[in-house]
């Protein structure tokens, strides 16, 4: 069983490394000299890259043992009952056009639960971090969910349409009646921090990585929503495709969703 004396440490050295890698990105904002088009037709910059030797760096200062699993480094050794999981840039295709809306996201999860997040918006300065059982802030004033009902509601919704349209197009088909608006921002973290502070109400993924989302839904859930995979299932760092949410709406969406496979 972890205890907070072992999580606490590790959530102030994630925000550490959030700040600096923020900082890198909010000083070359808008110099990006050198991008590729990885396999799955995403793209990864210069500064993704130097934002996840930053983080990295700082982690391996203070918890050396523990293991990194990173969007550009996939695949971890593991030492640990530790990991973290990081997104140097969450929403890299707005960083590199010049879009202000991204941000950097660390989870630290025990064992497959994540236990503490942190998320860093550099162009707002909006510093997140949540921590298992002690609730979630930003820039350390508490956050809650809304109480807003389906009809009040605005959602993002997955952005990866293109990778599996009949199964998506219907899903949001489904939602987009019911609800009062739908956005897509590109920026996972961006979506999932809103939800949080009680701006918006649901978030429903198909296709995020769990890097995307780590952080993110940790703070949902100690912000008072809740979080499931698409049938309704503890979520945790394998789950594949998941809905995030106020809590008021969420058995109604999971209806919906699943009504509308």
């Amino acid at each position: 069983m972890v205890n907070e004396n072992e999580i606490t440490p590790r959530k102030d050295i994630a925000i550490k490394a959030a700040l600096e890698a923020g900082k890198m990105l909010k000083d070359n904002f808008g110099h990006v000299t050198d991008v590729k088009t990885k396999s799955d037709r995403n793209l990864v910059s210069d500064l993704d890259l130097k934002a996840d030797e930053i983080i990295a760096g700082i982690i391996k200062e203070n918890f050396e043992s523990d293991n990194i699993l990173s969007e550009e480094k996939p695949i971890p050794e593991l030492k640990s009952a530790f990991t973290w999981i990081i997104d140097p840039i969450d929403g890299t295709h707005n960083y590199i056009r010049n879009i202000t809306i991204f941000g950097v996201s660390i989870g630290i999860a025990y064992k497959d639960k994540v236990v503490a997040g942190v998320i860093y918006i550099p162009t707002t300065n909006e510093l997140y971090w949540a921590q298992k059982d002690k609730g979630a802030y930003c820039n350390d004033k508490r956050m809650r969910v809304s109480p807003r009902d389906i009809k009040q509601a605005t959602i993002f919704f997955d952005s990866t349409i293109r990778y599996n349209p009949s199964v998506l197009l219907k899903s949001l088909d489904g939602l987009a009646d019911k609800v009062f608006n739908v956005r897509m921002l590109g920026s996972t973290v961006r979506g999932l921090t809103y939800i949080a502070q009680g701006k918006a109400e649901l978030e429903v993924e198909y296709t995020d990585q769990v890097w995307d989302y780590a952080a993110g839904l940790h703070l949902i859930e100690e912000a008072g929503g809740r979080v499931t995979d698409l049938k309704g299932n503890e979520w945790n760092i394998n789950t594949k495709g998941y809905i995030a949410s106020n809590g008021v709406i969420h058995d109604e969406v999971l209806d919906i969703v699943n009504d509308n496979k």
